[in-house]
């Protein structure tokens, strides 16, 4: 919808076009992607949870991984539900303020995720390079202002994005060929200049993406040159076996973003933007909880004590 005072236009609805351009596939979507919601919150709220339960998970680690759940729970539900909507329904507008907000929440949530994994990168160093300090070097308040530093630089780097976004003016047409508020195609749409607002990008992009992979390698550095002087191999095995989940969720998603930074700026591309984009806000959340449960005895054992014990309770 376009309303016109003053002789000025502006938008005051954006449309999701979605996957629109193929209706033979919007019902196979819509279940696949119900399927991978699902499994989702089931894995990220089984991850807190069992986390609660079990004391023996009262570590730096697992806090953090807690919160990593929580971040795939929030950003994963930012887009999802909407996507799941306008693969059902006629009527595929997002309001104004609506597109705004969700862009802002799902800003916020991947840089916030993006600190969070390279938080995690340094406390497997403290872990591996220093194990008789680490419950000291890793203390609760420590970790706690970590994870709200985290917290904050996502919503600080967000609301820089989002207002660079709301002070641009929206004239029409008013069709987003995406099915959430992408940065791009919410650009793509402005009838102003956008040089504020791509500089702010690019500058809060490459100081991100830069700072979170150099803590990753560094500490990763480190950690490689300890395992390589320590004697026992059984040392060795340990201490990598701790680190490949979250080397795995780090290549999976840093890639994604990789990907989507590469992606040339052209009508020819929307299909590549949206699959990606798709891929970093459904996919990254399931296999998140798969990747650390998979190849983590301590929370697959609390899960196993916990089926039993309901298992035991249902046939009595």
């Amino acid at each position: 919808m376009v309303h016109d005072l003053a002789n000025q236009s502006f938008v005051t609805t954006f449309v999701l076009l979605g996957f629109s351009e193929y209706p033979h596939l919007q019902a196979p979507l819509f279940l696949v992607f119900l399927l991978v919601y699902t499994v989702t919150l089931v894995g990220n709220v089984g991850i807190i949870v069992v986390r609660r339960i079990n004391p023996k998970l009262h570590t730096p680690m697992y806090f953090f991984l807690s919160h990593l759940s929580f971040l795939d729970i929030c950003y994963s539900s930012v887009f999802t539900p909407k996507l799941l909507e306008i693969l059902v329904v006629e009527d595929r507008t997002i309001s104004f303020k609506g597109c705004m907000t969700q862009f802002f929440f799902i800003c916020a949530f991947v840089v916030t995720e993006m600190f969070m994994l390279a938080v995690m990168a340094y406390d497997r160093f403290v872990a591996v390079c220093n194990p008789l300090l680490y419950t000291i070097a890793m203390s609760p308040k420590l970790c706690g202002l970590l994870v709200a530093g985290t917290y904050m630089w996502g919503g600080l780097c967000s609301l820089t994005l989002t207002y660079s976004l709301v002070q641009l003016s929206y004239c029409g047409p008013n069709i987003i060929n995406h099915f959430g508020c992408e940065y791009s195609a919410i650009l793509s749409l402005s009838c102003s200049d956008p040089s504020f607002s791509q500089v702010a990008c690019l500058v809060i992009s490459i100081f991100n993406e830069s700072c979170s992979l150099l803590i990753i390698l560094a500490s990763y550095v480190f950690i490689v040159v300890t395992v390589i002087r320590m004697p026992s191999k059984g040392g060795l095995r340990k201490a990598f076996s701790t680190c490949t989940s979250h080397l795995t969720a780090i290549s999976i998603f840093h890639g994604i973003i990789l990907l989507l930074y590469c992606v040339p700026n052209s009508k020819s591309s929307w299909l590549l933007v949206k699959v990606a984009t798709m891929l970093f806000t459904v996919m990254i959340p399931m296999l998140n909880p798969l990747i650390y449960s998979l190849r983590n005895r301590d929370l697959k054992d609390t899960v196993r004590k916990l089926l039993k014990s309901k298992l035991r309770s249902h046939s009595k």
